[in-house]
C-alpha cells in the first residue's frame, strides 16, 4: 500500500526502480447501431490490445511500484461513428480505485465520461508515448488519463502529492492541442474536457479540492478500521472544503467528479451517522450538486 513512509522511502531512497503503474483492464465495443464489418471488429480487438499493453506496459513514472501497489482502473471505449477508414470517433469511460487501508474495499477516485475522443488506428498499428512529443491523439489522449490517474491516487496519499504527475498531464494536453483533436482547448463548448480536468486541478482556486481529496482518504477512509466516528467527522470536514471551490466555480466537472464517484459511498459511511450529522451532510451535498439533490436525499431514509 502506498502510505506516507513508502513516498518517504522513496525520497530518500535518491534510487529508483522503473516499473508499471497501473493495472488497467481496457475494453473497446461499438455502438450496436453501427454496421460494423468483420474486419472492423478484428480492428477492434487488435486497438483492444494495443491500448492495453500501453497502458500496463509503459512505466510512466521512475517511482517504485510494487505488484500489488499498481493502480487499479478501467478504459472503456465505446465507438460511436466511422467517418472514414481508420477513423473514429467514440466515447472512453475511465475510472480509477484505491484501497481503503485494513480492508479489502476499493474507493473509486476517478470516474469520468470522455465524450471528445476522435482518433486513427490501423490494422497492427502500435501505440509508443514519446515524452515531450506529439505522436498520435489516441496515444495522447491515453498519457494524459494514465498521469491523470496516477496524480489522483498520489493525491490521496499525500497532500499535493500529484503535483509531478498532473505537470506531465498539462504538458500532454499543451502538445495536443497542436494535433487537431477535441477535448485539447478551453474554447471548446462547455468545461468538461482534458483541458479543463487538468487546468481546475492545478489552480490555486482548487487547493482546497485537493486537501479534500487528501483528507478524505487518508485521514478518513484509512481511519474507518480504527473508529468510525472520528473517520466519518474527517470525511465531513473533507467535503466542506468544496464549498469556497463550487461558489467559485459552480458546477466544476473536477468537484462533480469527486461527488458522484462517492455517492454510493457516502450513503454507506453515513447510514450509522447521527441524524444532527446526516442531516448537514446531506444539506451540503445537495448545495454543491443540486441535480443529484434525490440520490443525496437517500442517506436520511
Amino acid at each position: 500500500m502506498r502510505t506516507l513512509l513508502l513516498f518517504s522511502i522513496i525520497i530518500l531512497s535518491g534510487s529508483f526502480i522503473r516499473a508499471q503503474e497501473l493495472n488497467c483492464q481496457v475494453s473497446v465495443q461499438s455502438n450496436p447501431a453501427l454496421d460494423v464489418t468483420t474486419t472492423e471488429k478484428e480492428i477492434f480487438q487488435q486497438l483492444e490490445q494495443t491500448v492495453f499493453e500501453l497502458m500496463n506496459n509503459t512505466a510512466w513514472t521512475k517511482d517504485e511500484f510494487e505488484v500489488e501497489e499498481r493502480i487499479n482502473c478501467i478504459i472503456q471505449i465505446s465507438i460511436t461513428a466511422i467517418p472514414s477508414t481508420g477513423n473514429y470517433e467514440a466515447n472512453m469511460q475511465v475510472q480509477s480505485t484505491r484501497p481503503v487501508y485494513n480492508t479489502t474495499y476499493n474507493t473509486t477516485v476517478f470516474n469520468f465520461l470522455d465524450d471528445n475522443l476522435n482518433f486513427s488506428f490501423r490494422r497492427n498499428a502500435r501505440l509508443q508515448f514519446t515524452e515531450n512529443q506529439f505522436v498520435d491523439n489516441l496515444t495522447s489522449v491515453l498519457a494524459f488519463y494514465a498521469y491523470y490517474i496516477i496524480g489522483l491516487d498520489a493525491d490521496t496519499y499525500a497532500q499535493n502529492g500529484g503535483d509531478p504527475y498532473f505537470a506531465k498531464a498539462q504538458n500532454i494536453v499543451t502538445l495536443a492541442q497542436s494535433g487537431g483533436g477535441s477535448g485539447w482547448r478551453a474554447s471548446e463548448k462547455g468545461r468538461r474536457n482534458r483541458y479543463w480536468l487538468i487546468e481546475n486541478q492545478l489552480q490555486e482556486l482548487f487547493s482546497p479540492l485537493r486537501e479534500c481529496l487528501y483528507q478524505y482518504h487518508r485521514k478518513g477512509l484509512d481511519q474507518m478500521y480504527e473508529d468510525q466516528g472520528k473517520a466519518r467527522d474527517a470525511i465531513y470536514a473533507a467535503l466542506q472544503k468544496l464549498q469556497p471551490v463550487n461558489s467559485a466555480r459552480p458546477g466544476s466537472v473536477n468537484v462533480l467528479n469527486i461527488l458522484q464517484s462517492k455517492l454510493q459511498e457516502l450513503k454507506s459511511i453515513f447510514k450509522d451517522a447521527e441524524q444532527k450529522q446526516k442531516n448537514s451532510v446531506v444539506s451540503l451535498l445537495k448545495r454543491l450538486d443540486p441535480a443529484n439533490s434525490s440520490k443525496y436525499q437517500e442517506i436520511l431514509e
